[in-house]
């Protein structure tokens, strides 16, 4: 038997490599104001997200530090964003997407903010009955999802606007605004994170030291997983979503 840190195991004990979340996502192809097809913006406070695309066409428009950006998709490019970036998928023509998530389980937990207006981000009641949707996948779910995005895509085009002018007062105080809302859910994540992501860090350190020993007995606990869709055509923040039920993750409500 192998003592000592080599025998540590973490709380999810088989996530996906990196402890990642994956989704699959349909862009929306409902016209949003702007004339644009598409998702619903918004930025992750602690999360990078990368989309790898499979299928058709469309752009993932970010704002940042450095700007405006339009990146366009197409099957086998990956797109990634940083912690603060705000992103809106954009439909080209049968965008489809693999989502690849840092940190499995927080962007559901709340890491994901959407660039609602200013006085939807100030209440965390208004927001909270803005962002969250009915259960299932029918007319109401889909009409509410509708409505965060336009919303959401209200909100955004009003820091575009400033951005692109060379103003970034706005999106900068967005994501000081989107920084206090998620605030009191901090201790959740970091149980979450030490659950997931840092625990399978920490036991690839353990494999490490356990190789350097010359006694590698985790090698005896080496197997196989796999996985299937466990729900197909949600709504989420930017299209259709199938969901995957692993270890580590926590699926929208």
């Amino acid at each position: 038997m192998v003592s000592g840190p080599a025998a540590v195991k973490p709380t999810f004990p088989h996530p996906l490599p990196g402890a990642v979340g994956l989704s699959h996502l349909s862009a929306y192809d409902w016209e949003a104001a702007d004339g644009v097809c598409g998702g619903s913006p918004h930025l992750h406070l602690v999360c990078t997200e990368a989309y790898v695309v499979t299928g058709g066409r469309g752009a993932v428009q970010t704002l940042s530090p450095d700007g405006y950006r339009d990146i366009p998709l197409e099957p086998g490019s990956v797109a990634w964003f940083t912690p603060g970036t705000v992103h809106r998928m954009v439909q080209g023509g049968g965008l489809r997407i693999t989502v690849l998530m840092q940190n499995s389980g927080l962007p559901e937990a709340g890491d994901a903010v959407f660039t609602f207006p200013p006085e939807v981000l100030a209440d965390p009641e208004i927001y909270a009955a803005v962002a969250t949707l009915p259960p299932g996948t029918g007319g109401e779910t889909a009409a509410a999802a509708r409505h965060r995005r336009d919303l959401a895509v209200e909100g955004y085009l009003a820091l575009r606007e400033a951005l692109v002018a060379g103003d970034n007062g706005p999106y900068l105080e967005f994501q000081r605004a989107a920084a206090r809302l998620v605030q009191a859910k901090v201790p959740a994540w970091r149980e979450l994170w030490r659950a997931g992501a840092l625990a399978t860090a920490e036991r690839t350190g353990a494999q490490l030291d356990a190789l350097a020993d010359g006694a590698p007995a985790y090698l005896g606990e080496a197997t196989a997983y796999e996985a299937v869709p466990t729900r197909l055509g949600g709504f989420g923040m930017c299209g259709r979503r199938d969901e995957y039920n692993l270890p580590g993750t926590t699926l929208p409500s």
